[in-house]
């Protein structure tokens, strides 16, 4: 599948030859930009019946407290290598809002809110679990990589039910030495413990991908974003039933 890419101030947006049916919004990791992810594209090998339009944002500038104050791209601060000692509410909340945004820019480009996937890497993963627990319109799914489920603490009185049942693909490495994996598989017993039904995979790999990992996601997106056999199209669904 052929894209197009267009780079602007806020991200890189790469369009399908194809009229796309679906957006998959993913957010990058600290330190790095919305190019990081867009090689791995071609990687996924996505049938071009599925071929969504890829949108990588850039995460704003600002100090990160546990790189000492050093300005560099960050969805929210970090004050210490204990993620959940002292969470960045505001700065966490201010991201979620800024992904919304970008899922109604999706919708207003004509891509239905249940033909749009969250995902995110690292910090990215973590604001694309605290958006798309909280928008009120069913998305397709959520797949968080090498992350943690941030402000759970306040996850249960503020979710929105129209994503209670949303697919959530977690992945993660059991030797990542930046998100401790016992913090990810906490992140997972909790979204459980909220009635979530997430599916967890661990690869022997630190803080990365790797190539099983990618297949894996490859075959996921493929599930979420089903397409009518033999046009391409999306398959008519209610909003309730394709979470």
């Amino acid at each position: 599948m052929r894209y197009a890419t267009h780079a602007s101030a806020d991200g890189i947006v790469m369009t399908p030859a194809t009229p796309p049916t679906a957006s998959v919004i993913w957010m990058h990791g600290l330190g790095a930009d919305g190019g990081d992810f867009v090689p791995l594209v071609p990687e996924l090998r996505l049938p071009e019946e599925v071929a969504p339009r890829f949108v990588f944002p850039h995460a704003p500038v600002r100090p990160v407290t546990v790189n000492g104050g050093m300005p560099m791209r960050a969805w929210y601060d970090i004050y210490s290598l204990g993620v959940r000692e002292r969470e960045d509410a505001a700065g966490i909340r201010a991201s979620a809002a800024l992904v919304h945004g970008l899922i109604d820019r999706e919708r207003s480009a004509g891509i239905g809110a249940e033909r749009i996937v969250l995902a995110g890497f690292s910090q990215g993963g973590a604001i694309a679990l605290q958006a798309a627990l909280r928008y009120p319109h069913a998305l397709a799914g959520v797949l968080a990589l090498s992350t943690y489920l941030p402000l759970a603490g306040t996850l249960a009185a503020e979710a929105c039910a129209a994503n209670q049942a949303i697919p959530i693909l977690m992945c993660h490495g059991l030797y990542d030495p930046i998100v401790p994996l016992a913090l990810a598989r906490d992140s997972c017993t909790a979204l459980q413990a909220q009635g979530y039904a997430p599916q967890w995979r661990e690869y022997p790999m630190q803080h990365q991908l790797c190539a099983q990992e990618v297949v894996a996601i490859s075959e996921w997106l493929t599930r979420v974003l089903p397409a009518v056999q033999g046009t391409g199209r999306p398959s008519s669904r209610s909003s309730s039933s394709a979470k």
